[in-house]
Order: structure tokens, then sequence, then C-alpha cells
């Protein structure tokens, strides 16, 4: 481990966000927010997809997990991070929708996945606490790279049955639309450990994967839906896309440009997304406005947890 580079990696990240115009955060909805009429995202989908495996019974994903949620907001709307716990038949969660995200990790990286792990942009698996240094790297490294945008917009409302979101707009003439897909993620945020499973940590576990739907843009077909409880296209992916989830106290959705899995089996296609956009709907732990010496004591805090982060056995 090596702190002060990590140190490095978070102040430029998050030196570069200061130098902006506005600290712009990832559209995040308050709860006490009643839905009742739709929202819309932001029509950008610039951001980096942060993907985490992680188990309920691990004794370093519990220690990281709640470090993890300031993470993303300190990064504002430039990632979307989620977290896909297995059907390993010791997890506390389970969801099929997770299993089937991890599935699609291993078409490049393998079956075996230790936990924690993360991926940003499907590449480079950085596993265990004392990876994280590495994980700050690529999500640097990436930032400064990445230049293309993908125009991607949904909105949400809550009705009488649940939660519903739906493609408003998408655009992206940089990116060949045949052999991609358009992904709805859904993350639940606190969700309880049930009693009768080990749980090393804290009580509730965040960014949860529930559910997820997947639309083929060459056929504009649904070709997954997992955790939801409809899912319809009639126009096309890119025009009326929906989802239904049952409703939550505080989630999340993600809407994904990707490529489908057979592009990636043929070796045509990385694991990595050309735009993800999300919407919060949850309490924020870092505020709005931001000052410079907020951001220098954050570097400080992270920098302080990571030194003490016991290495993985």
């Amino acid at each position: 481990m090596k702190p002060p580079l990590f140190v490095v990696s978070c102040l430029v990240s998050l030196l570069l966000m200061v130098s902006s115009s506005a600290l712009v955060q990832a559209q995040v909805v308050d709860p006490s927010n009643t839905l009742l009429t739709p929202m819309e995202t932001e029509s950008m989908g610039r951001s980096l997809l942060v993907e985490e495996v992680t188990t309920t019974w691990c004794p370093s994903c519990a220690q990281i997990d709640p470090y993890l949620r300031g993470v993303a907001d300190s990064h504002g709307s430039r990632i979307a991070m989620v977290a896909y716990h297995p059907s390993d038949g010791e997890d506390a969660f389970q969801p099929p929708a997770a299993q089937h995200r991890i599935n699609r990790l291993g078409l490049l990286h393998g079956d075996a996945i230790p936990s924690p792990t993360f991926f940003v942009e499907g590449k480079n698996p950085r596993s265990g606490t004392e990876a994280w240094n590495d994980v700050q790297r690529d999500i640097l490294d990436l930032e400064l790279t990445r230049q293309d945008t993908t125009l991607l917009q949904f909105e949400v409302l809550r009705t009488a049955d649940g939660i519903t979101a739906r493609v408003l707009s998408f655009g992206n003439m940089s990116v060949e639309l045949e052999n991609t897909q358009l992904t709805f993620l859904v993350l639940e945020h606190q969700k309880t450990v049930p009693d009768g499973f080990v749980n090393p940590g804290e009580p509730t576990r965040d960014r949860v994967l529930v559910a997820t739907a997947e639309c083929d843009m060459n056929t504009s077909t649904i070709t997954t839906q997992l955790g939801l409880a409809s899912v319809n296209v009639n126009q096309g992916c890119m025009i009326d896309f929906e989802i239904m989830f049952n409703d939550m106290t505080e989630f999340s959705i993600l809407l994904i440009h990707e490529s489908t899995e057979n592009a990636i089996l043929n070796s045509e296609a990385s694991l990595g997304t050309y735009g993800a956009v999300e919407f919060a709907y949850r309490s924020r732990d870092i505020p709005e406005s931001w000052s410079l010496a907020n951001v220098l004591l954050l570097v400080a805090a992270g920098a302080g947890l990571i030194a003490i982060w016991p290495r993985k056995n």
C-alpha cells in the first residue's frame, strides 16, 4: 500500500472538479420528494461505471462499504457505482440480477471473482481493500482520457403500482448501434441484511443491485428482465423503453449504453460502457456546494481510512 500515491490521485481528481465552473453532482433527489410528477435526468451519459463484486459475509467488504457512498458523491456525476451480491449460497441477498451482471464480467475475467473486487468500465479487476488506490487511479486515468459523450435521458415517476423509469432520449453518433443495448440497473440503498446470515458489518448494505432489464438496439426487443414488476418497449429502445419496480425507501436507477454479450463473446467489443446516467433517490452524504477546504479535508480523511484498513488474508 502506498497512501501518498492515493492522496495524490485523489487530490488531482478532486481538484479537476473544483476547477470546473461548478461542482456538478449526480442527480440526487431527497426522499422527501413524492415523485408524483415526472422527474427527468440530465441528458448526459459520460459517467464512468464502477462495478463491485461484494458479499454480506465478507469482513473487508463490510469495512469498505460505508466509505464508498461518500466516494461516489465526491466524484459527482462522473462515476456511477453499483454493488453485485453473488448467488453463492451464503450471501444474504443473492438477487438474480446481480449474478447476471457478474456472469457478464466473467465473460472476460473468468468465474472466480473474489470479494471485494472492483472494475472500472469492466477493466483491470482490483481485489481487496488494499487495491482501492489502484481503483482511484483507474478512475482518474479514464476521466482524463474519455471524451465521448452519449446523450441518455430518462424520466422517473411514482404510481400506485410502483416506480417507473422510461427512456426519453438517446443519441450517440460515434458508436454503431448494432451489437449494443440499453440497460436499466435498479439499486437499493441501505438494504437491510436479514437475520440468520453471517454479517460482520453494519445492519445495511448500500448500492445493492436488485433488478435489471436489457433492450437490444438492433431488434428493439427485451432480452433480459430480472427483479422487475414489468418491462415494456413499443416503438424502440431509444424511444420508450420502460421498466417498473416495487417501491423502495431509497434507490438509484442507472441507464447504460453498452455492448451485448454476443458482441463481447465474439471479441467485437469490450465490457465498458458508451455512456451511463444515474438518478438517485436518497439522502446525500456530500453537500451540493463544496469549498476547496472541504475537498482537501475529504482527501485527508480518505487517505487515513485506507491507511488503517487491514489487508485481506
